[in-house]
């Protein structure tokens, strides 16, 4: 079989030498791809690059804005100290058991995944894996580990342990709502020596490659996957540049640096030891207490700027910093098996009463913008479909009509008499929720649509939606890669919304059994049309992440996911 040349693309299918080896039965045989990265160390998105593009929202920016913070800021300083303010208390310290950005910006610490993602680029960049190769149909993944990783308890971090973690992943199930859609169609991993390990799949699976470079399938010690989920969530042991010290409940994390860390990934300053010796992130729930708490030096750096909060720190003379997160936007998700919103005339009359620039004018800031498809413009594959997400209530008002809605003693439609009344379920830990949420009720209401908000925490949240007692639920999801679609919506995955389409299906398996982005990326831009024609989605506006931190914090990085990494940060 030929051998497929490498050729960086916009899902950064990268293959990376290794042996050959032979196919198995019913496998392709491996066409290794080779690729060469140079030895210049590429920097991570530092956040006033980030300020840039979350200002202007250019298409694509946020995916690839490169600065260092704070100028020039001397010399780092080594050890040191940080707190980080959180918007809502983690739900886990597991990066393989959460979702929630809050969850993961202190998981992420503790764990080192087989490759990263330059997020300036997109392309794929070794860390725990020192190469890898994908077969022609990618159904098989073979990584080469570093030789000199180990997990904080000093086990080595070897393709044994890669097993280990992939079998695990794949076992906990609904318990890893993002590694689990990740390995859709895993088989098994095979161990061909020490540091070599096989991965295969059932079926094509082009988003692996990318997949490897999040925090959910970040690897964790052998003896950490012994433990009950329950346990794991305040005890981990990984092989990241800190360690867990403390996890107390709703109320902090706190890590400290692994002294003998002596590796990392390529896209770092400099390998090796993290620069600070301790880090603690804070729940502090009220956005304007941590704007205060930053102003006055109680906390050195917060997450979860709201809004109304930019211009306080801006006039204190703190600049907020803010990257576009990929992925889907913040959306109404119906669930279709109830009467009211099975009727595909509710759900697009829902999606042309909302008004999305009055949305972001009224309760966001600059910082953010309406939605224009099914994914987040920095999202690979992106495509334009604003025309589908016009603002004309007036149609909407046709739509109902003509499905014998008829206007009700309170402004309420009816039918048969029933009110078109929906309850929208949503999580109290974005801060802009609420109000955002508060001036949809108002728009719906003006077409004639009641809605009722139903608030619950972070931690009820996936319940509430495996329950389904509800009409519609409020969302999103960031990731790089647009395979986040079929995480979402696939009747094998989550698909909380209760979508029984096949030939949706069909597409979705489809735009993720191919590497090729010329035959993938037209696929994955009908998908994006078809969600919206069908109304199972409706896409409201894109997440910003918004930082604060005084001048004496550097290097706070994002990943190309817009989550955070502290091992560069010094304080000082």
């Amino acid at each position: 079989m030929p051998r497929r040349p490498h050729r960086p693309s916009a899902l950064h299918t990268t293959s990376i030498p290794g042996g050959e080896t032979e196919p198995t039965q019913g496998q392709k045989e491996l066409s290794p791809v080779r690729f060469s990265h140079p030895s210049p160390v590429r920097r991570r998105a530092t956040v006033p690059a980030a300020l840039l593009c979350g200002a202007l929202l250019l298409a694509g920016c946020g995916a690839n804005a490169s600065s260092s913070a704070g100028g020039d800021a001397g010399e780092p300083v080594e050890g040191g100290e940080l707190t980080f303010a959180l918007a809502s208390a983690p739900t886990c310290a597991d990066p393989q058991q959460v979702a929630t950005n809050d969850s993961l910006y202190p998981a992420r610490q503790l764990v080192d995944s087989l490759t990263d993602q330059d997020p300036e680029t997109g392309e794929i960049v070794p860390w725990l894996a020192e190469s890898w190769e994908v077969n022609e149909d990618a159904t098989v993944y073979t990584f080469t580990l570093r030789d000199d990783a180990t997990f904080s308890d000093g086990t080595p971090v070897d393709a044994e342990a890669l097993r280990l973690n992939l079998d695990g992943i794949a076992a906990l199930g609904a318990r890893a709502p993002l590694g689990h859609s990740y390995l859709t169609g895993y088989r098994s991993t095979e161990v061909r020596d020490t540091h070599t390990a096989e991965v295969a799949f059932d079926r094509p699976n082009a988003q692996f490659l990318q997949a490897t470079t999040t925090p959910a399938l970040g690897l964790l010690a052998p003896a950490t996957l012994e433990r009950s989920p329950g346990d794991r969530c305040t005890e981990v042991v990984g092989s990241g540049p800190f360690v867990l010290e403390e996890y107390r409940v709703n109320s902090s994390v706190t890590q400290v640096r692994r002294e003998d860390y002596a590796w990392g990934s390529s896209l770092w300053e400099a390998p090796g030891a993290a620069r600070l010796e301790r880090l603690t992130f804070e729940v502090i729930a009220e956005s304007g207490v941590r704007t205060g708490g930053l102003s006055s030096g109680q906390v050195d750096a917060i997450g979860g700027v709201a809004p109304q909060d930019e211009a306080t720190l801006e006039a204190s003379g703190l600049t907020p910093h803010r990257r576009a997160n990929p992925g889907l936007p913040f959306s109404l998700f119906p669930q279709l098996e109830r009467p009211l919103v099975s009727d595909p005339a509710v759900r697009r009359a829902v999606s042309l009463a909302i008004d999305r620039q009055e949305i972001v004018d009224t309760v966001l800031s600059p910082s953010y913008r309406p939605a224009t498809s099914s994914l987040a413009s920095t999202t690979d594959l992106y495509a334009d479909h604003s025309a589908l997400l016009t603002h004309d209530p007036e149609t909407a008002a046709s739509l109902l009509a003509e499905a014998g809605w008829r206007e009700g003693p309170d402004g309420v439609l009816t039918k048969d008499g029933e009110p078109l009344r929906l309850t929208l379920v949503w999580g109290a830990n974005f801060g802009p929720n609420q109000p955002a949420l508060e001036l949809i009720q108002q728009q719906l209401r003006a077409v004639g649509i009641d809605v009722v908000l139903r608030t619950v925490t972070a931690a009820e949240y996936n319940g509430v939606r495996e329950e389904g007692d509800y009409d519609y639920a409020w969302s999103n999801t960031t990731r790089t890669d647009p395979d986040i679609l079929r995480a979402a919506f696939s009747d094998t995955l989550a698909n909380f919304s209760r979508v029984d389409d096949p030939a949706l299906e069909e597409l979705l398996n489809e735009q993720n059994g191919t590497v090729d982005p010329e035959v993938r990326g037209p696929l994955v831009e009908r998908l994006q049309g078809e969600l919206l024609e069908k109304g199972y989605l409706v896409p409201v506006f894109e997440l910003t992440t918004v930082l604060g931190y005084g001048g004496d914090v550097h290097e706070l990085d994002f990943e190309a996911s817009s989550r955070l990494q502290f091992h560069d940060t010094w304080h000082g």
